[in-house]
């Protein structure tokens, strides 16, 4: 079995009185794509930072590809990299230059590093702007930039705080290709975001900080299969054309119904888990001689998961 490619034990940061990370304990196994959510002050920026020793720490330790972290660990320091969620590049600095610059940090032979960059360029599709500056850039592109600089120099553990902030679709659909394919090339990456559809289609496991420690952690699967929440289940009515209260209530009888909310011609079921409970809610319906159109069936997302064990929604915290 392979030396994982993060641990942290029991770490703690404080700032006075304020606990920023309370025990966070977690491991990042070698190869993996570790999606690291909390609402905004749940610590996951203040860990990354005690991660990659930007900041000191209270108690704690650190292990990263098996071997101690610390602030002048550099042999360590080379073999990450870091995708920060604000861009950070040089505006007076082409795209190709800033590409060198942040490339020279970790290689200095430059016949390879001039091949890592020109590499780095053609990975996030780059190339018809290798000779622009950043103030000629859109956000995408500049967020695509900012990711070039951080794993220019083929770093095997990559840290990508938010990195499809504010881009267009077809810019994030290029993000999220160009992390998975950085990931089957052998990097273990540790991601943080707020969009949920995008850690459920990236991530082969989860995390969930709130108030400094890690409050649950497995696939989304089994992050899923821990909350009390079902299916939400949607129905068209078609007739009557109101709803009344003997109708409702009908419904609200159903086994494993938790919330019923109708705004015509709309029914939203929410059920906890249950083996019949779309036949169980047409059937209720059906008893009090309702008629219904469409009707979609969807299982918990990752952000019910979320409210459920932080009374938070993740969709409210990005706004």
């Amino acid at each position: 079995m392979s030396e994982p490619a993060v641990v942290v034990e029991n770490l703690v940061k404080r700032y006075g009185e304020l606990v920023a990370v309370d025990g966070l304990s977690l491991n990042v196994a070698s190869g993996e794509i570790l999606g690291l959510l909390g609402p905004n002050g749940s610590g996951k920026t203040t860990a990354i930072n005690c991660i990659l020793q930007l900041l000191t720490y209270n108690r704690g330790e650190i292990r990263v590809f098996g071997e101690p972290m610390s602030a002048t660990a550099y042999e360590l320091k080379r073999r990450i990299g870091v995708v920060p969620q604000e861009v950070a590049v040089f505006e007076e600095l082409t795209v190709q230059e800033n590409i060198d610059a942040f490339c020279a940090l970790y290689v200095s032979d430059r016949t390879h590093r001039r091949e890592l960059v020109q590499e780095a360029i053609e990975f996030v599709d780059l190339g018809r702007f290798a000779k622009f500056r950043p103030k000629k850039l859109s956000g995408g592109l500049l967020r695509r930039l900012n990711i070039a600089c951080g794993i220019a120099h083929r770093p095997e553990l990559i840290i990508l705080d938010e990195p499809t902030v504010a881009v267009d679709p077809q810019s994030r659909s290029a993000i999220l290709d160009g992390i998975k394919r950085l990931n089957a090339r052998g990097a273990t990456v540790i991601y943080t975001s707020h969009y949920m559809e995008e850690v459920e289609q990236l991530c082969t496991r989860i995390s969930i900080m709130d108030r400094g420690k890690q409050i649950a952690g497995g696939t989304a699967s089994e992050l899923k299969a821990m909350i009390g929440t079902g299916e939400r289940i949607r129905v068209e009515v078609v007739s009557p054309t109101e709803l009344g209260e003997r109708e409702l209530e009908a419904v609200r009888r159903a086994e494993h119904v938790r919330t019923v909310v109708y705004e015509a011609p709309e029914l939203v079921v929410e059920c906890s888990p249950g083996a019949h409970n779309l036949a169980d809610v047409l059937e209720a319906l059906a008893r009090a001689g309702v008629s219904c159109g469409r009707i979609t069936s969807e299982p918990p997302t990752l952000n019910d998961v979320f409210l459920e064990i932080t009374g938070r929604a993740l969709r409210d915290e990005a706004a």
